[in-house]
């Protein structure tokens, strides 16, 4: 009777068991809810990375490549717009954001390719190295020492990125300043005048070192 009565027991447990056992599996398989990315969309990925390239390059990078860079905005973007109707919402807003992003940046780019195909006239590289439109031949001699701390500033800043002619350029504006200064020097104080000494022999320093330079360079 014990026996029946125990293999009783065991029979309903290993019943009870099984679907514990199916049901704990059933639990544990993972659910895959990624939706997958259609090719409009990855399309829109790229755009959207080759906008954000482009608009944080150079200036002048990108106006060398000008003509390559339009080609392939007209043909991302003519693939995306046969195929907005497939993108949500979301997706066409940052589409539409991401193109007016490119077309200030090329209206920009346009511009100053035009601007620097245009030569400057000697007031208005005066103007760019000292940052101001001045008569140097009618300056005051109080304004000189200014006028010299402002080339000299540019210089400082700009010459690794100069080019010959703009070595020659900045050049000639001091060499209008050093004309100036020697009409009226006698009515500037000591200090002012050791100033100017020390500026006009920076200048100079700066300019023959960029000529070293560059004779090392195209050894």
């Amino acid at each position: 009777m014990k026996n029946i009565l125990l293999s009783t027991l065991f029979g309903a447990a290993s019943v009870i068991l099984v679907p514990l056992t199916a049901t704990a599996q059933q639990t544990q398989e993972p659910v895959s809810s990624t939706k997958p990315v259609s090719a409009v969309e990855r399309d829109l990925r790229r755009f959207s990375d080759w906008v954000n390239e482009k608009v944080t390059r150079a200036e002048e990078g990108a106006r060398r490549e000008w003509p390559s860079v339009m080609a392939d905005y007209d043909r991302q973007s003519a693939r995306l717009d046969r195929a907005t109707d497939s993108l949500s919402v979301q997706s066409r807003r940052e589409y539409a954001a991401q193109k007016q992003r490119y077309q200030t940046w090329a209206a920009e780019q346009q511009r100053l390719d035009s601007a620097a195909r245009q030569p400057e006239t000697v007031a208005q590289v005066q103007s760019r190295l000292l940052g101001e439109n001045v008569n140097i031949n009618r300056a005051r001699a109080t304004e000189l020492p200014e006028l010299y701390a402002r080339l000299l500033e540019t210089t400082r800043e700009q010459r690794r990125r100069w080019t010959a002619a703009e070595w020659s350029q900045a050049s000639a504006v001091l060499s209008r300043l050093n004309a100036r200064y020697e009409e009226v020097r006698t009515q500037l104080p000591t200090k002012d005048r050791l100033d100017v000494r020390s500026w006009q022999a920076e200048f100079r320093t700066l300019e023959k070192a960029r000529d070293v330079k560059e004779i090392i360079d195209n050894r």
